[in-house]
C-alpha cells in the first residue's frame, strides 16, 4: 500500500485538485455573499462619512472640513494598513519554499476578516438604531483585528490550507472582538497599542491551534523550514515597514493631541532601543559573533509590542528606552533558547517565532501597563490629563491608580484565556475530506509561479494529521 505521507495514485491527486478547485471558489463566493447581504442590512455612514455631514457641522458649529476625523485619522489608518498587507505579508516571506504562501494567503485572510471585523465590532461598539455606523476609526480598528489573525497565521505558517485558514479567520475575530469589549468596556483598560488585545490574544490562540496540530514527523522537514539570501532580503522589507510604521499603529487610536502625540514618541523610542540590544544579544549568542537574520528580522520589532498598552501613558522617553530594550533581549533570548524547548519539549511547532516577538513582548506590554497605571499621580499628568488619560469619568470617576493598575492585569489573564480556549475550540472544527494543502514548508501547491512544483504534503484536508504520518 502506498504511504499517504509520500505520494498517492495519479486519479487520487486529480480528485483532490478537483477537490480543492471547487472548494476554496465556492467558500470565498458564499463567504463574500453573506458579507454583502448583512453589510446590505446592518452597515451604514457614520455622520462624518455621511451626506448629511454639512448640517451636522452646522450643528456642532464647526466652520472647516479639516474638524472631520477623516483628517485626523487617515494618515494613521494607511500606515495600518500598509503594515497588516505588506509588513505582515513580506515578513513571513523568510521560508524558501513558501514565497507565495505567506503574502498570497496573508492578503485573502486579511481582506476577509476585515469586513467581519467591521460587522463585529460594529455590534458591539457602533451598533445605534439597529444599524453599525462606520468611519475611518471602524476601519483602523478592523485592521487590528487582522493584525491578530496575521499574528495566529505566523505560528501556523505552512501547516494550514486556505480554507482552513478562512474557517480560523471567522472564529477569531469573533472571539478577538468579544475579548476587545470585555477589556476595554466591561473592565475599562487602557490598550492603545493591543499589546494584550492583539498581541498576547493572537500569539498565544496561535500557540494553541500550532500544539494541537503537532507532528512529530515534521522534524524531517527540517531543511524545508530554512531560509536563503532572497528570502531573508524579502522578509527584511516585512521587518522594516512594520518597524517604521509601528508609532502610529500604536497611536492610531489615541485621543488626538497629547495622548497620540506621546504614543508616538514612546512607541519611537522603545523600537530604537530594542535595536540596539538585539544586535548585541544576537551577536553575543552565536558562535563567532555573527549576526542572526532571525533575530534581526522579528526581535528588533519586539519594543514596539512591549510598549503598546503604556504608549499613551507618561511612560517618559527613558522609560521607553528601557522596555524597549528589555523586549529586544528577551525576545532575542527566546529565539536561541526558548523556541527549541517549546518544539522539544512542549511540542510546540512555532513556525515563525510569534511567542518572542508577539507573546512575551506582549506579556511585557501588559505588566508595564498595569505598573505604569497604578503608579500615575496628579503630579505628574496633571488633575484634567489623570483623567483624560484613563477616561476616569462616570462611573469609573472614582476608581484610583492601583485599581486601575489591577484591572490592567486583569485584562492580561482574560486575554490568555480567551486565546487558549478559542484556539482550543477553532481546531474541532474542520473537514475531514483531504485536500491539497497550500504552498508550505511540506506542501503541494495550489498556487502557480515561476518557483515551479514544490513537494508533497503529509497533512491533508482537515486540522488533524493522517494516520501513519
Amino acid at each position: 500500500m502506498r504511504n499517504p505521507c509520500t505520494g498517492t495514485a495519479e486519479h487520487q491527486g486529480m480528485a483532490k485538485n478537483t477537490n480543492m478547485r471547487w472548494r476554496l471558489p465556492l467558500v470565498c463566493l458564499l463567504w463574500e455573499g453573506a458579507m454583502i447581504v448583512l453589510f446590505g442590512v446592518f452597515v451604514r455612514f457614520g455622520d462624518e462619512a455621511d451626506a448629511h455631514w454639512k448640517e451636522e457641522k452646522r450643528e456642532m458649529n464647526l466652520t472647516s472640513d479639516m474638524e472631520n476625523d477623516f483628517y485626523f485619522r487617515y494618515p494613521s489608518f494607511q500606515d495600518v494598513h500598509v503594515m497588516i498587507f505588506v509588513g505582515f505579508g513580506f515578513l513571513m516571506t523568510f521560508l524558501k519554499r513558501y514565497g507565495f504562501g505567506a503574502v498570497g494567503f496573508n492578503f485573502l485572510l486579511a481582506a476577509f476578516g476585515i469586513q467581519w471585523a467591521l460587522l463585529m465590532q460594529g455590534w458591539f461598539h457602533s451598533f445605534k438604531d439597529g444599524k453599525i455606523l462606520i468611519g475611518v476609526e471602524n476601519l483602523i480598528n478592523a485592521d487590528f483585528c487582522v493584525g491578530s489573525v496575521c499574528i495566529a497565521f505566523g505560528a501556523i505558517l505552512g501547516k494550514t490550507s486556505p480554507i482552513q485558514l478562512l474557517v480560523m479567520t471567522l472564529f477569531q475575530v469573533t472571539l478577538f472582538s468579544v475579548n476587545e469589549y470585555i477589556l476595554l468596556n466591561l473592565l475599562h483598560v487602557k490598550d492603545a497599542g493591543g499589546s494584550m488585545t492583539i498581541h498576547t490574544f493572537g500569539a498565544y490562540f496561535g500557540l494553541t491551534v500550532t500544539r494541537i496540530l503537532y507532528r512529530p514527523n515534521l522534524e524531517q522537514s527540517k531543511d524545508k523550514q530554512g531560509s536563503m539570501y532572497h528570502s531573508d532580503l524579502f522578509a527584511m522589507i516585512g521587518t522594516l515597514y512594520l518597524w517604521m510604521y509601528w508609532p502610529s499603529f500604536n497611536s492610531a487610536i489615541s485621543d488626538h493631541g497629547d495622548a497620540q502625540h506621546r504614543s508616538a514618541i514612546n512607541t519611537y523610542c522603545s523600537l530604537a532601543a530594542c535595536v540596539l540590544t538585539t544586535m548585541a544579544f544576537s551577536s553575543m549568542l552565536q558562535k563567532k559573533g555573527k549576526l542572526d537574520m532571525v533575530h534581526i528580522q522579528n526581535a528588533t520589532l519586539a519594543g514596539g509590542v512591549a510598549v503598546g498598552t503604556s504608549a499613551e501613558m507618561m511612560l517618559t522617553p527613558y522609560g521607553s528606552l528601557i522596555v524597549g530594550s528589555i523586549s529586544g533581549i528577551v525576545s532575542t533570548l527566546g529565539y536561541v533558547y526558548f523556541t527549541p524547548f517549546l518544539e522539544s519539549r512542549l511540542h510546540i511547532q512555532d513556525t515563525c517565532g510569534i511567542h518572542n516577538l508577539h507573546a512575551m513582548p506582549g506579556l511585557i506590554g501588559g505588566i508595564v501597563g498595569a505598573i505604569t497605571a497604578a503608579a500615575a499621580t496628579e503630579d505628574v499628568y496633571g488633575k484634567e490629563g489623570f483623567i483624560k488619560a484613563f477616561d476616569f469619568t462616570g462611573v469609573y470617576q472614582t476608581r484610583t491608580p492601583s485599581i486601575q493598575g489591577g484591572f490592567q492585569a486583569a485584562g492580561i489573564v482574560v486575554s490568555l484565556l480567551m486565546a487558549f480556549a478559542g484556539g482550543a475550540i477553532v481546531v474541532q472544527i474542520g473537514w475531514e475530506a483531504p485536500e491539497p494543502l497550500t504552498k508550505v514548508v511540506l506542501g503541494q501547491v495550489p498556487m502557480e509561479g515561476g518557483g515551479g512544483v514544490a513537494e508533497t504534503t503529509c497533512l491533508q484536508g482537515g486540522w488533524k494529521a493522517q494516520p501513519g504520518c
